[in-house]
């Protein structure tokens, strides 16, 4: 008799347990995670050692964050960077899905607007900032205003792409069993429609901070982007790095908690075409 575990009997209990497998792809993307967070900082460390005037080291970053984090200044311009932007992520997020929505749902507007927002989307929107101050001027508006431009293209492309893709089978299997039209929206659209609708949101509210920082850097006397554009116009290298540090880290954080709704919501879009 073999004492060595059959490597077949080991994957067959992992796949009868999805428990056991969701814990061990979790522990899997944790580790993945920490070794590439290993790996920036080595690469961050070496690009210091080779460009000490251009950017500062992971230590003496972390200790001007902390710094930061404990000044009025830094707080007063992170809340003015914060207004706007979530100004600018409301209309972005309300604005794409509707209008995502109505084009979804009807084909031939969004037939004909697909390639038109495909070729804004690619559009540098930094050539545009010009126009947009002189039509909104300075001042919050034009950093909102940035802000939608940058975020709110992605928001309906996807929601667009979801309406359109969901299965006919599974309206018709609404039809057949005679679901109302709430019912049919409620048990078989929404749980659809959900999961690629958050990854637009996922993916405009990066895009949306993007736009929102650059707009600060051009034409602002307020925010984080002022500050990141006034430490290079003065030279102070370790406040810049710290501020680009610290908006990485808000960014991931988001990024990481909308990543993670969106995965719990998968099931509820894989049920969908059983409407029973």
């Amino acid at each position: 008799m073999s004492l060595v575990p059959d490597t077949h009997d080991s994957q067959a209990i992992v796949a009868a347990d999805p428990a056991a497998s969701g814990q061990r792809r979790s522990i899997q993307r944790f580790f993945d995670g920490l070794l590439l967070i290993v790996v920036l900082l080595v690469l961050w460390q070496l690009v210091y050692w080779q460009s000490e005037v251009a950017i500062t080291g992971p230590i003496e970053t972390a200790k001007t964050a902390i710094a930061l984090l404990g000044s009025e200044n830094f707080w007063r311009n992170a809340l003015a960077s914060g207004r706007a932007f979530g100004l600018s992520l409301v209309i972005s997020s309300a604005g794409g899905v509707a209008v995502g929505l109505a084009l979804g749902a009807h084909r031939f507007s969004g037939a004909v607007a697909t390639p038109i927002l495909t070729a804004l989307y690619t559009v540098p929107k930094v050539t545009l900032y010009p126009m947009v101050l002189l039509i909104f001027g300075l001042g919050i508006s034009a950093k909102v205003a940035f802000g939608v431009m940058h975020g709110i293209i992605p928001v309906i492309i996807f929601t667009m792409d979801a309406v359109r893709n969901v299965n006919p089978v599974w309206l018709k299997t609404a039809r057949v069993l005679k679901l109302s039209p709430h019912q049919t929206a409620v048990r078989i659209l929404v749980p659809a429609v959900t999961p690629e609708i958050v990854t637009g949101l996922r993916i405009g509210f990066s895009l949306t901070l993007l736009g929102v920082i650059i707009g600060e850097m051009f034409a602002s006397q307020q925010g984080l982007g002022f500050m990141i554009m006034n430490g290079m116009n003065v030279h102070n290298v370790g406040s810049l790095t710290a501020v680009v540090m610290l908006l990485l880290l808000f960014a991931l954080a988001s990024s990481s908690v909308l990543l993670a709704i969106e995965r719990s919501l998968r099931p509820a879009a894989d049920a969908a075409p059983r409407p029973a």
